[in-house]
């Protein structure tokens, strides 16, 4: 499973996918990070030299930039970097981490808490999850640094032309819009999101929102952000909360102020072996994790998903601009 709605699967279809993984299924051979590549405020003194890591990541663009971040950053403080990133199945780079076949990636505290430790219902506080998971995950050889501000969640977005119009900034004051007036609120969502209980119903229900089945629009989630750009179809589309599209599109994120979606933060997740034997790989890693927010990871999707640039080109361009690593 690749893309960003892997990290929303069934608990059952992860058990699958792991048995496949498990199996043989996942990781390729890889490729030496040959960038020349120096520490900047972070890998002073070279302190994973002579460290031989791999880095891996899930198949979607904003994980594959992480995964470059990840290892440009060891490779500036003296290790040998292997590149596993781009792992098809939502599963196989973190089965890869457990098991010794790769060493860190980026994972999201969501998706190991709902996906692959089994929980159906999520801890509305960031770090309360973060810590959930961190806990349980250490019975599993899986050491969590600490998370980043970046939250890859479910949201409704509109353009600026609406936002101004009706001037809503949060989902209560689009639900209050809705049963004000119930014609100015059309959606368009995908499939799934639209019959998830943690999607359009159970958002709908916590906040008392007002839109019937003729005002919902099914369609395919990159049809969605041209839509609700050009404001043809519907007036608030889903979208996920760090998609470059946003961004690029201009389009105006409604907040989630009752914090009803599952927090998605990004945070290294660690073979534990491998951090007791490296245990500097936290003090390069946590002043990055740090500086990552939904507006750096927007910025640097639109540089992948709307430019067409490199991963590894984004994420290297990102780390010298903010002086984590120099050339």
């Amino acid at each position: 499973m690749g893309g960003r709605r892997a990290h929303r699967a069934a608990p059952a279809l992860a058990l699958a996918l792991l048995a496949a993984t498990s199996a043989g299924c996942g990781l390729t051979s890889g490729s030496p990070l040959a960038e020349s590549v120096r520490p900047g405020s972070v890998g002073q003194g070279l302190p994973l030299k002579g460290a031989s890591l791999t880095v891996t990541s899930k198949s979607f663009s904003e994980n594959i930039v992480l995964g470059q971040i990840m290892g440009l950053a060891f490779k500036a403080a003296g290790a040998s970097v292997l590149d596993r990133t781009n792992i098809q199945g939502s599963i196989g780079a973190r089965e890869a981490v457990r098991s010794g076949g790769a060493d860190a990636m980026y994972e999201y505290t969501g998706t190991a808490w709902i996906t692959y430790l089994g929980h159906d219902e999520p801890i509305p506080d960031p770090q309360r999850q973060w810590r959930a998971v961190r806990d349980a995950d250490a019975r599993n050889g899986l050491t969590w640094l600490a998370p980043a501000a970046l939250d890859n969640t479910y949201a409704l977005a509109m353009n600026r032309a609406g936002a101004r119009a009706y001037g809503t900034r949060t989902l209560s004051e689009v639900a209050a819009l809705s049963r004000r007036d119930p014609g100015a609120v059309t959606l368009c969502v995908e499939t799934e999101f639209a019959a998830r209980d943690d999607g359009l119903q159970g958002m709908a229900k916590a906040y008392g929102m007002n839109v019937p089945a003729s005002r919902v629009q099914k369609m395919d989630g990159g049809i969605i952000y041209t839509q609700v750009s050009g404001g043809r179809s519907c007036t608030f589309g889903e979208v996920f909360t760090t998609d470059g599209r946003i961004a690029a599109m201009h389009l105006v994120v409604m907040r989630d102020d009752r914090r009803f979606f599952p927090n998605y933060n990004a945070a290294p997740e660690i073979n534990s072996a491998t951090l007791r034997r490296y245990p500097a790989i936290k003090d390069v890693l946590d002043p990055i994790t740090a500086r990552l927010d939904n507006d750096v990871a927007r910025e640097l999707n639109a540089e992948v998903d709307v430019a067409g640039k490199d991963p590894r080109e984004v994420a290297e361009e990102w780390l010298v601009r903010e002086g984590f690593i120099t050339r």
